[in-house]
């Protein structure tokens, strides 16, 4: 089993992300689990239970303290060994579908999600092994990145999906986009999926998808051709 710990200042953004489809599904088959929690629960200031801090020098903008990170790291690995702690970094490694692949087949992975400005750097520097980010832009807080990484990595689970041959047909799991797909009907206002697909010759429609994921990734996404 899969288990995910989430480590967030804002909690209540992954509640619906973690709580429908694929993903709670495949948490109520017992085949992952996912556990949030709040940073602000190991802070230190019990009255306020802050967990940010003003930045040393000039930079503007709250800082995430080192300290309640720690200590939520350090409770975690009290109870079991990880395999990776993972930060949600703007300028992180690039998560793409071989990450996932790869990190589907840990046991125990914690989430890190920053907010504000940022964390005190001696936590990227000490606490984790490594940084991903699902692209080169910012966004308010880790959260959401982390809710995506735990979707990509909880469907490839055996047993996550109604067909298990599914996820293996996806988009970049042989660096080529997937084909065009359709469904019924066939011809609609004049528009017509491709006779190939109404033929029920699986070598052609095989031959003919595998075409088309060429084509569409020499167009859409060449660099994956390099891969």
């Amino acid at each position: 089993m899969l288990r995910i710990d989430i480590l967030s200042a804002v909690p209540e953004l992954l509640e619906s992300p973690l709580g429908h489809s694929i993903i709670r599904r495949a948490i109520d088959k017992g085949l992952a689990q996912v556990v949030v929690h709040n940073l602000r629960d190991y802070s230190t200031d019990l009255r306020h239970h802050r967990i940010d801090d003003y930045a040393f020098g000039f930079s503007a903008g709250m800082v995430m303290q080192i300290e309640p990170i720690d200590r939520a790291i350090a409770s975690l690995k009290s109870e079991r060994e990880y395999d990776e702690v993972i930060y949600m970094s703007p300028d992180g490694e690039q998560f793409t579908q071989p990450v996932a692949n790869a990190l589907s087949l840990q046991n125990n992975i914690i989430l890190l999600c920053g907010h504000y400005k940022g964390i005190d750097h001696r936590v990227r520097e000490h606490l984790i092994t490594r940084e991903l980010t699902i692209g080169d832009y910012v966004l308010t807080g880790g959260e959401l990145p982390a809710a995506v990484i735990t979707d990509a990595l909880i469907r490839l689970l055996p047993g996550a999906m109604g067909d298990e041959q599914s996820a293996l047909s996806d988009c970049f799991q042989d660096n080529l986009l997937a084909p065009p797909i359709y469904t019924r009907p066939a011809e609609y206002n004049g528009w017509k999926v491709p006779d190939v697909l109404l033929s029920g010759n699986e070598a052609k429609v095989m031959e003919w998808e595998h075409e088309q994921a060429l084509e569409r990734t020499r167009l859409l996404r060449p660099h994956l051709l390099d891969q």
